[in-house]
């Protein structure tokens, strides 16, 4: 064994000692207690099985099928029945399991995150492992722990972070909690896979550096904790598709960290036979494209061995065997536990909301705040639960945030409502369609076609946005010959958000948006009943429209004591944002609600950092994400200061879209002729704010509490784990409350290899009462403290004097100390 090598090893092992230290366990079922643990060969009733599976049988576990019995989850592989093996299935599930039934709707990864509680993310864990199994699961295709690189990124909002170590510790308690109810969880998307633009495509470039001390960590963490599944990235990494890169599923994955699950494809994401199953690909999804008839072709002329689908298939089958799949010794499935999953929605949502900004205490709202409230905003009406993609689920309630804080305001109270930004228009005037058409309600039996062509008279040039609602196949609409609700291609036709792609009814949503010149505009529309029949409507929303729906919410704002205006940014799998700004014409709303009335609290549920050019005529913006089912609740429950805002910022929220990592370099974000450089190295997230100097408008681990709280009485000393850092909190309020200390370390002065000025070395969550003190002690561990040597190609640990700091948030630093760090 190489010096290397065993430095690496013990690191791993200190790293995965720690987590498990740090983990909130539970009794439940446990993975592996009847057959060969993680790491070690597989046991005898799978090689058993093995010798006596023929070539087409083994075959058959190495994709995706068709569900004769679907339960609208992701995918399929069918078992063997004469050998007792039974079919797999596996679900979507990053905020709750994804199928067609309903599901806890728990709030976003990001939501859980920013609650920095490892204990909170394995409870969050085992509701979907719980429920998973209890609607026929056997597989869950979760957590993703790729990096928040991009704020334009499409999923941001089903990820941790843009810290490697929160990422790690994070997915490694989910997955805990996930496995620990018998349901085999899938660590995705491995790797590098930060980015929704050209993903299937986009080649990414990435110092070795980097990509461990970055991209990687999390990975590894996910398989220390037992991971069951990897899921392989759609992009390339250096090349070569991630599905088929030898150095990354075998040489870091199998070599080095020693995983023995089995490896899948993200769907459609697979590119060849020979090359994937050689790199250390094992299953396809969601069919057979190339692990189907080219794989057994490939075994029949010799150019895969039979060894090679020995091994895939023996992966497969070691992980179901842990699970007790195989002998019948998994728990029986059980009940769905509706209250208990919701309950840990709640907990969740309100551990996570994070109180960014708080002028002249504006919140809580107390008094004649809390008797007199102006709501607006669609989303004040309309709970927003989830994003879209992989993470939509199918609540069982969700209630509406009005109905909540009406509720809450009680009897007596004054809570009125303005909708301020329209998201699903209004009607088309009659008197601007030639011939007559009722565009509300244009109902088409079944097996029959419907078509309309006339005249759209627009009064005065403006911009419109047209917006079709519909039941069944969406209808076709030419203005001016031009198709305004084309089909989008691949999934993106079904992953189109959370929010806006959906009426309250239940009809699917598009829309398009256009200037239009005064006069007269063909239309025409065609649409079809299909088997079931369908109705769609036409509608709305022009410069005009808006203008009188903001004035509304001006006359709300000022005649009530204290506004709360929702804010929405609707985001999805498949598709990047394009700015970091809201959506729509809500700045112009913010701006002028707030200047109707400077007691405004603005409510973001955003998906990622957004920007703010409002936020000095706000009284108070509190982040709340996609916050699941339980959003009324949490949101309400922070508003009036039943609970403190307990949410810290897992990633830096910029200015602008000018002033953010990969701001302004198009090689950076989002690719130059099919390639994207991580030229930031090791910087990502605050790391290049304060390498580059750079104010964000808040920074990592920002958020407020109402109360206040005292640091003192540093001390540092290294052990064999790392360092040991304690220091005293004290809260200095008159309210009980939560904070997160933050500590931070900074770079080795004896080694030459690029570091930050700073990074996350650890964290404590603590509710403290009204004028309570205590002594807090934070590890810091090794690997933290150690950098990716590329020469040795091993984490080396930074010796020598290093500074750590204590502090509330990466900007937010309180106390200053040094240390020796020895080898």
């Amino acid at each position: 064994m190489s010096h290397t090598f065993s430095r690496r090893s013990a690191l791993r092992l200190v790293g995965g000692a720690v987590a498990v230290a740090a983990a909130t366990t539970a009794p439940g079922f446990v993975p592996g207690a009847h057959a060969a643990a993680p790491g070690t060969a597989t046991g005898p009733r799978v090689e058993a099985l093995i010798r006596r599976l023929t070539l087409d049988e083994k075959i058959s576990l190495l994709h995706g099928a068709a569900d004769p019995d679907s339960l609208g989850q992701a995918g399929f592989v069918p078992g063997v029945p004469r050998l007792g093996i039974p079919a797999l299935r596996l679900a979507d599930g990053p905020a709750g399991v994804r199928v067609t039934r309903h599901a806890t709707a728990l709030p976003a990864p990001v939501l859980l995150a920013s609650a920095f509680d490892p204990g909170l993310a394995h409870r969050y864990g085992r509701v979907i492992g719980h429920e998973g199994r209890a609607l026929g699961q056997d597989v869950l295709l979760s957590p993703m722990v790729n990096l928040i690189r991009t704020p334009y990124a499409g999923r941001n909002f089903e990820t941790f972070s843009e810290d490697p170590l929160l990422a790690a510790d994070l997915v490694a308690a989910e997955i805990r909690g996930i496995q620990g109810e018998g349901l085999i969880a899938t660590v995705k998307h491995f790797a590098l896979n930060n980015q929704e633009k050209d993903r299937q495509s986009v080649d990414v470039v990435v110092d070795e550096q980097t990509l461990h001390e970055v991209e990687l960590r999390g990975f590894e963490a996910a398989v220390d904790a037992g991971t069951g599944a990897v899921m392989g990235a759609y992009n390339k990494v250096d090349g070569i598709y991630a599905c088929e890169n030898r150095a990354l599923l075998t040489g870091v994955l199998r070599d080095q960290w020693g995983f023995d699950g089995w490896v899948m494809t993200d769907w459609f994401a697979a590119h060849s036979t020979v090359a994937a199953i050689t790199a250390g690909l094992d299953m396809e999804m969601p069919d057979g494209t190339y692990f189907g008839a080219p794989l057994l072709s490939a075994v029949r002329n010799g150019t895969v061995s039979e060894a090679s689908v020995d091994r895939a298939v023996r992966r497969i089958l070691g992980v179901m065997d842990r699970f007790g799949l195989l002998d019948g010794s998994a728990p029986p499935r059980p009940a769905r536990d509706a209250k208990a999953g919701a309950a840990v929605a709640l907990e969740v949502a309100k551990a996570g909301a994070t109180l960014l900004r708080n002028e002249h205490h504006a919140l809580p709202l107390t008094g004649a705040a809390a008797r007199d409230i102006a709501v607006v905003g669609p989303t004040g009406m309309l709970p927003f639960v989830s994003g879209g993609g992989s993470a939509h689920v199918v609540p069982d309630h969700a209630d509406s945030p009005l109905d909540a804080i009406r509720a809450r305001a009680g009897r007596g109270a004054r809570v009125t409502y303005s909708l301020g930004e329209d998201l699903f228009g209004k009607a088309v005037p009659a008197s601007a369609l030639s011939p007559a058409l009722t565009t509300e309600a244009q109902q088409i039996p079944a097996g029959q076609a419907w078509s309309y062509d006339g005249i759209l008279t627009v009064a005065e040039p403006d911009e419109w946005t047209l917006v079709i609602h519909y039941s069944g196949e969406r209808p076709k609409v030419l203005l001016d010959g031009q198709d305004l609700f084309p089909v989008a291609p691949g999934y993106g036709e079904y992953f189109s958000g959370g929010l806006v792609s959906a009426a309250p009814d239940g009809l699917a949503v598009r829309r398009a948006t256009l200037n239009l010149g005064k006069g007269a505009h063909t239309l025409k529309i065609t649409a079809n009943g299909g088997s079931a029949g369908q109705v769609f409507r036409l509608r709305r929303s022009t410069g005009a429209t808006r203008a009188r729906d903001v004035a509304e919410a001006v006359h709300a704002a000022r005649a009530a004591h204290s506004v709360v205006l929702f804010a929405y940014e609707d985001a999805t799998e498949s598709l990047d944002r394009t700015t970091i700004a809201l959506p729509g014409h809500q700045e112009h709303l913010i701006e002028a609600v707030s200047a109707a009335n400077p007691r405004t609290t603005v409510v973001l549920n955003t998906s990622s950092s957004t920007s703010m050019p409002w936020l000095r005529r706000t009284a108070a913006v509190l982040q709340m994400y996609y916050p699941g089912q339980q959003g009324a609740a949490a949101t309400t429950a922070v508003l009036f200061g039943d609970c403190d805002p307990g949410g810290r910022l897992t990633q830096s929220f910029a200015v602008d879209d000018d002033h953010h990592p990969v701001a302004g370099d198009p090689r950076r974000y989002p690719g130059v002729d099919g390639t994207e450089e991580y030229s930031e190295g090791i910087h990502a997230g605050y790391r290049w704010y304060d390498a580059e100097g750079v104010r964000p408008l808040f920074p990592f681990g920002h958020g407020l509490s109402y109360t206040s709280y005292a640091y003192d009485d540093v001390r540092v000393r290294q052990d064999r784990r790392g360092l040991r850092v304690e220091f005293t909190v004290r809260n200095t309020g008159r309210r009980d409350g939560v904070e997160v200390a933050q500590v931070y370390v900074g770079p080795s002065p004896r080694l030459e290899l690029d570091q930050a000025v700073r990074v996350l070395g650890g964290y404590q969550r603590l509710a403290l009462r009204a004028g309570e003190r205590r002594r807090v002690a934070v590890r810091v561990s090794a690997r933290t403290l150690s950098s990716w040597d590329t020469e040795k190609h091993g984490w080396v640990l930074g010796t020598g004097r290093r500074t750590v700091w204590v502090g509330a948030s990466s900007r937010d630093l309180r106390l200053r100390t040094t240390v020796e760090v020895r080898a």
